[in-house]
Parts: C-alpha cells; sequence; structure tokens
C-alpha cells in the first residue's frame, strides 16, 4: 500500500534484511574526532571528519585508525555532518547540519588534498532542513537527505551547475519514509522507535552503482546500475542492520565494495562489512519501479516484529510520545555556533 505526501509518491516496501555481521576493523582514540560525523575511503587510507570546530579538518587515517596526517582550511564551518570523495581525491564537507532550523543557506566544501577549499552555498526551495546525509553520484552532482523525525526524509539535488559562493538553489527529488526496526543501538537520549528512521549519513560506492543510506541503526542499500540516485532510491533496498552503535552517524565505501561504519565516542570502533556492495542486485528488481525525478518512490523500511504494516506512517504513530518524552525535540538541540 503506498501513502502519498504532497506529488511524491512513497512506494511501500518491506526490505530484505541482510545477514551480514560488521566486523571491528580498528577503534578511533582520537579526542579530537570525538563526534565523528563524515567518512570517506581510498581504499588504503580512511578520512575522517569531526561534527563541530573552528576550521574545515580531516583526519587521514590508516587502517589501525591512527592519524597519519591532516588536511584542514581555514573556513570556519556552521555544522560538518557528512563526507564524500571524489576520484579526483577532493573531500566534500556536508556543512548542511541546522537543529534549530536557522540557516537562511547550507554549504559544501570542496576540500583539495593540498588544502584548497570553495565553498558551494545551497538554498532549499521550502524552508529549513536539518540534513546529514550526502551522496555524490558518478557525475559529481550531490544530493542532500534530510534527517526527519515527525515525516518522510526529503531528497535534495541543486537545480543546475553548483556556484561558487552562490547560492544554488535546490529542487526535491524525492522522499522516503521509513519504518522501525528492532536492530538495538542508538542514542539513549532519543525513543528507539524515532533512531531507526532518522537518516544521519550516506555513501555512494566507487563506480557509483550502489547507493547506501543510514540511520543510527541500520544500513539500506539501494541497486544504482545506471548511476541514477533518484531510480535508486525507488527500488527496494537491502536492509543491513547495524547494531550497538551507540550514535552511528557514518558510512563509508571503499573501492571493493566494503562498506564501514562508525559512531561518535571517543574508542568507538569503525566497522566493516566486506562485499556489502554486492548483496543488491547489478539490475532494478522486480516491483520496485524506478521512481522519476520530482517523483521519488521510497524505502518503507520494516523491521522484524516492530513495523507498522498498515499503511500509517511510523513517524505519526510516535509523534505525540516524542513531543512528551523530549519536550520539545531536545535531542535534536545541540549547541552550534550562529547561523550565518
Amino acid at each position: 500500500m503506498a501513502s502519498v505526501i504532497g506529488a511524491m509518491a512513497l512506494l511501500a516496501f518491506t526490505p530484505l534484511a541482510a545477514q551480514a555481521d560488521p566486523v571491528e576493523r580498528c577503534k578511533l582514540n582520537v579526542k579530537s574526532i570525538g563526534e565523528l560525523s563524515g567518512l570517506a575511503s581510498d581504499g588504503s587510507k580512511m578520512y575522517a571528519t569531526n561534527d563541530g570546530g573552528t576550521k574545515l579538518t580531516v583526519s587521514v587515517l590508516n587502517k589501525e585508525c591512527k592519524v597519519e596526517a591532516t588536511i584542514t582550511n581555514k573556513t570556519d564551518p556552521f555544522d560538518v555532518e557528512d563526507m564524500a570523495r571524489t576520484k579526483d581525491g577532493t573531500l566534500w564537507l556536508a556543512d548542511t547540519g541546522d537543529n534549530g532550523k536557522k540557516r537562511e543557506t547550507v554549504a559544501l566544501h570542496a576540500l583539495t588534498p593540498d588544502g584548497k577549499s570553495t565553498l558551494y552555498r545551497l538554498s532549499y526551495p521550502d524552508g529549513q532542513h536539518d540534513a546529514e546525509a550526502l551522496l555524490m553520484d558518478k557525475n559529481g552532482v550531490p544530493f542532500l537527505v534530510t534527517k526527519e523525525p515527525f515525516g518522510p526524509a526529503q531528497v535534495f539535488k541543486p537545480e543546475g551547475t553548483l556556484a561558487s559562493p552562490g547560492p544554488t538553489k535546490l529542487a526535491k527529488v524525492g522522499a522516503l519514509d521509513f519504518k522501525t526496526t528492532d536492530t538495538p543501538g542508538g542514542p539513549t537520549s532519543v525513543p528507539h522507535a524515532i533512531s531507526t528512521i532518522l537518516v544521519t549519513g550516506g555513501a555512494v560506492s566507487a563506480d557509483g552503482t550502489v547507493v547506501a543510506l543510514r540511520t543510527y541503526t541500520d544500513a539500506y542499500l539501494y541497486s544504482a546500475p545506471d548511476g541514477d540516485i533518484v531510480a535508486a532510491l525507488g527500488r527496494e533496498p537491502v536492509r543491513v542492520p547495524l547494531p550497538n552503535e551507540p550514535q552511528g552517524e557514518t558510512i563509508a565505501f571503499e573501492p571493493d565494495g566494503t562498506l564501514l561504519t562508525g559512531s561518535e565516542g571517543v574508542g568507538q570502533p569503525i566497522r566493516a562489512i566486506a562485499g556489502a556492495a554486492a548483496m543488491v542486485a547489478p539490475k532494478p528488481q522486480a516491483g520496485g519501479n524506478p521512481a522519476a525525478a520530482g517523483s521519488a518512490g521510497g524505502a518503507n523500511a520494516a523491521g522484524p516484529g516492530t513495523s507498522d504494516d498498515s499503511g500509517f506512517p511510523t513517524w505519526a504513530a510516535v509523534v505525540i510520545g516524542v513531543l512528551v518524552v523530549l519536550g520539545g525535540v531536545a535531542f535534536m538541540g545541540r549547541g552550534r555556533k550562529r547561523a550565518r
């Protein structure tokens, strides 16, 4: 049963849950990355960025999670929440966090390995959003996926070529309506039903054929055989549980298809799932109709024994409880600098 919000159809899927146990690669015992929010990999090195700070900073890590180098730029970001790496080595930092919904624009920072940075401001067509997931397609087009406790996650892309400093207008191209799962984990300050539907990170495989989104508790892998992210998000995903990450906000692919995940907190592990990209069929799956641009389907992600199969969105069922428990969504209000 499909539900419709505005002009965007939300396709009702119950994704397969993959039997894959994340394996600890190393523990990230680095105080300067205590709030890990972005992760990327070139296969030999990992690149990590922190949630906060007064300048752009990316730590270059070996496979033992030891810092081997640091890439910095004096640009002062507002709230970096995700990161992607393109084939030329550029690190794209998604300065898109907006817990208080006060920013007139959000931004992408293109940081080169030698520390040069280019600013691209972006503006939403419908008001402020808090976004923690960046998807960069094989042509270098960025997509933002919002973090929504009370409704479907929204998918946006630039209307045209990115301009520096901009702003470039964003267009809404899709929506994703996740349902709750029973995967343990997530912040203790957030009701579990909410932890399992909040989108906290995104990644695209090196060849552009697999798209990944994660919540605090699960990853969702989508087939993108032609590199079309909007069409991919309209297909049935494979759900990969990421249990017991206390505040999991990062996800990345290595070139060989290994999936990496991590959580905020000093001493938390970076975990790997070998061959994750191969879990997704290399062609569109039967029943997963590609969503046209401007009408993207979504992943109604249902976990064993915890989903609402009536078609009633999970977010609506828990709104009242969340408002009572959290006192006005306090969990979304970590302190940030002034809006700019």
